[in-house]
């Protein structure tokens, strides 16, 4: 099956028809539709399937067993209305990456493997990453049983009930022993390789990031009738501190999105008694991310305490700055650069990955396809055709070089 008629067998899955993005969250019928369509293909090359403690899949070729695999792949969950780029690429890609390796007949003397890690983006109880930080021990079991969605179901209850055993959970350092090298090929979040003007790139680190819950806590009264003076409204807090985000961000080259936000009663004509709002801040380094955050933080608290407001700062998530396994980012950059005379620009990244998370236990690399627009986590998101057709054969030649030797 060629990348084209694999790409839109799986465009339609969990595609939203209001939006136009995707909803594929982990351990929905979407997403059991996607994890199905991987075991199809995996079956339908000859390939050996397995799901592992964790709900990731894998598809080798090859005994894994014998150690020093190397391994591709991505994931194919979305964010909400989400685009159809972000994680399927990779996988599909590894696929028809796989074809095109067979076709050559390359002569491959490691075990070759295929991994859709499960709920990369978080979507569902709010915690990038849950199959990649399990399986490498970054998430404990007891951390995983305490994750919950919107709706109050636990991880393990959303588990149990899509057919998995979540009593299973837990890290597999065997599995990761096995594996040598980890090259993930994914779409750009951003448009340093259409400036650029080249097709395919190689990530040189990821930015360090995190998560934080701003709580800002009023007093809830009526809208009409509560002179402006007498308000205690945390919306107004909130709101100042959206802006001064982006005030220090822009001041150390960073980035800092409030994108996510619960309100509380949340009624039309009533003032809020509490505005929780989720702060993503990225940066190149530890010492930019941290003077944006305190920025942010110091601001936000004489907001709330210039409108008699509460203020309680939460940091759920923080990942420092990754650097790719040097030696595997060399590899890569010679078996394109001098085995295929492809021009390929090394660059950073502010967006977590799988690859990321493993790289603390297996040396890992990753790929980036040109996105045109930039645009990324929406459904505008886009790569071309023959910029897709490029990767598929930039990761062939990675995958050959690797496993050949």
């Amino acid at each position: 099956m060629s990348f084209h008629s694999m790409w839109a067998e799986l465009l339609p899955v969990g595609r939203s028809s209001a939006s136009g993005g995707y909803r594929r969250f982990a351990w929905t019928g979407a997403d059991a539709d996607c994890r199905a369509w991987f075991r199809q293909q995996a079956e339908d090359r000859g390939l050996t399937h397995e799901v592992d403690r964790n709900g990731n899949q894998w598809a080798w070729l090859g005994d894994p067993s014998a150690g020093d695999a190397v391994v591709t792949g991505s994931h194919l969950d979305s964010v909400p209305d989400g685009g159809a780029f972000d994680g399927p690429l990779g996988v599909v890609s590894a696929f028809a990456a796989l074809d095109e390796l067979r076709r050559r007949g390359a002569r491959i003397t490691r075990p070759l493997g295929i991994v859709n890690f499960g709920d990369e983006e978080g979507a569902r109880f709010g915690l990038a990453c849950v199959g990649s930080r399990l399986t490498s021990g970054a998430l404990t079991v007891e951390q995983a049983h305490r994750l919950t969605d919107a709706d109050g179901i636990t991880l393990p209850r959303a588990m149990e009930a899509a057919g998995y055993d979540p009593d299973a959970l837990g890290p597999d350092p065997e599995r990761l022993d096995r594996i040598g090298a980890f090259v993930e090929l994914h779409v750009e979040q951003g448009r340093a390789l259409d400036l650029s003007g080249d097709r395919i790139g190689i990530a040189s680190a990821i930015w360090p990031h995190g998560r934080w819950r701003f709580d800002f806590r009023g007093e809830a009264n009526h809208a009409g009738t509560t002179r402006l003076a007498d308000r205690r409204d945390p919306m107004l807090s909130y709101a100042e501190t959206v802006l001064a985000a982006r005030r220090e961000a822009e001041l150390a080259g960073a980035v800092a999105t409030f994108g996510k936000i619960a309100v509380e009663p949340n009624g039309v004509n009533a003032i809020p008694s509490l505005v929780r709002g989720w702060l993503d801040s990225r940066a190149a380094d530890q010492a930019s991310l941290d003077t944006v955050v305190t920025g942010i933080e110091k601001a936000a608290r004489e907001y709330a305490a210039a409108h008699g407001v509460d203020l309680d700062v939460v940091r759920e998530s923080f990942t420092p700055v990754i650097e790719f396994d040097h030696a595997l980012r060399d590899e890569l950059a010679r078996i394109l650069g001098t085995d295929t005379d492809l021009k390929v620009p090394v660059l950073g990244t502010g967006a977590g990955h799988d690859a990321g998370i493993l790289s603390g236990r297996v040396p890992t690399a990753m790929l980036f396809v040109r996105n045109p627009t930039g645009v990324s986590h929406s459904p505008a998101e886009y790569a071309a055709e023959d910029d897709c057709t490029a990767g598929v054969t930039a990761l062939a030649d990675v995958l050959e070089g690797l496993a050949r030797t």
